[in-house]
């Protein structure tokens, strides 16, 4: 592998930081794997944030909209993304307090009422249970689900430890 110096390893840097949204860690990792040392890698990053190619709270409040948006996460699942990610808890909190519940729950009812009719179960409390369990999946919070489920069965069920 080409050993590169440090400006060429911060032109990189630029460049992948340029092309959307990039939290430290992403770059760093980037850097040690194009051969930077832990110094460099520090001292590009330091140059990347002063110089604003870098923002962990732009990158924060960008990553909760597009993973709500496109990939129809809920708050919990977003939250655990961005804590493996190494953002800070205030930093989270703040982008996810831009989430309205509203847009949350309208969001969630459509998600499930397409999952609705692709789901096969013995009886309508099984369909209720595998919906539940995909909400679940997505990072959505249990008393959301509830509210969310309730209008699309005849019966009223509520959430037990088998699910």
């Amino acid at each position: 592998m080409k050993q590169r110096n440090e400006s060429e390893l911060l032109h990189l840097a630029a460049g992948w930081c340029s092309s959307c949204e990039r939290c430290v860690s992403e770059v760093r990792k980037k850097l040690t794997e194009a051969g930077a040392s832990p110094e460099v890698s520090e001292r590009i990053i330091t140059r990347l944030v002063e110089e604003k190619f870098m923002d962990e709270a732009r990158f924060c409040r960008s990553f909760v909209k597009d993973r709500f948006r496109f990939n129809g996460w809920g708050r919990i699942r977003i939250r655990h993304e961005l804590q493996q990610k190494g953002i800070a808890s205030r930093l989270i909190a703040e982008a996810l307090d831009e989430l309205d519940d509203e847009t949350c729950r309208s969001a969630l009812s459509n998600l499930l009422k397409t999952k609705k009719r692709t789901v096969k179960g013995r009886s309508e409390y099984d369909v209720f249970r595998k919906l539940y369990r995909f909400a679940c999946g997505r990072g959505f919070e249990g008393a959301l689900i509830s509210s969310c489920l309730k209008p699309l069965f005849n019966e009223t069920y509520s959430v037990d430890e088998e699910i």
